[in-house]
């Protein structure tokens, strides 16, 4: 039976649109988000858009400017070693506290998402690719033990999007995601939950690292913020 569709307010239909605009690279670090456009692009007022805006900008994906409005967050080195290292501690601590949840139909769900991306990756869907790796992190959030694990990390999520930075897909570091997506997982099946969190954290520390590298390497002059 399928799960009933989630009602969204019209604030929540707005962040998500403001999201995939810049998760999708529509807009870039810089950029300006106008109630009027998102306004015209959803058919609803501005009044709940405004309400999205202050939430992503607590989030730290936009930032409200005086005389400017809404613009897209960049970030700078400082900032992505400390998204990195959150992102690894709560996927970690929601592991060992929902080391009891993972049963035999969650392991399966991991099982099929590594497949999902390494055929994603072969054809070069890096969207695809994109999805699933969010989707393998909420699963290892995905516990009746670890909500508010799951809800910080929706909140971050995107934050370490190269395509957000402007940064084109990566196939050997995407490659090297999946090697440990898949120790994580293995160490799951062993039952070996301590050493999971550990690669969870580790695997985060070397997507924040990928990070600074690429944005170090961008020419000046690029939508990305430098420190």
């Amino acid at each position: 039976m399928n799960n009933p569709k989630k009602y969204m307010t019209k604030a929540e239909v707005a962040r998500n649109h403001i999201q995939s605009m810049i998760l999708n690279g529509v807009v870039g670090p810089g950029d300006r988000i106008t109630t009027r456009e998102v306004s015209d692009a959803l058919g609803i007022s501005e009044t709940p858009i405004r309400e999205a805006i202050r939430a992503l900008a607590s989030e730290g994906w936009l930032e409200v400017q005086n005389h400017i409005g809404a613009v897209v967050q960049g970030l700078i080195t400082e900032q992505i070693r400390e998204i990195s290292a959150l992102r690894g501690l709560i996927c970690g601590l929601a592991i060992e506290l929902g080391a009891s949840d993972f049963d035999a139909e969650r392991l399966n769900r991991l099982d099929e998402n590594i497949e999902a991306y390494a055929e994603a990756l072969a054809l070069e869907d890096y969207q695809k690719v994109a999805d699933l790796n969010y989707a393998f992190h909420e699963t290892l959030c995905d516990s009746p033990h670890s909500p508010w694990c799951r809800r910080q990390l929706e909140n971050m999520h995107g934050l370490m999007s190269a395509q957000r930075h402007g940064i084109p897909p990566r196939h050997n570091r995407l490659d090297e995601a999946l090697e440990e997506h898949r120790r994580i997982r293995d160490m799951l099946r062993a039952g070996n939950f301590a050493a999971a969190a550990d690669i969870v954290k580790q695997h985060e520390k070397n997507t924040g690292d990928f990070l600074i590298t690429m944005i170090s390497e961008m020419p000046a002059g690029g939508k990305q913020r430098q420190a």
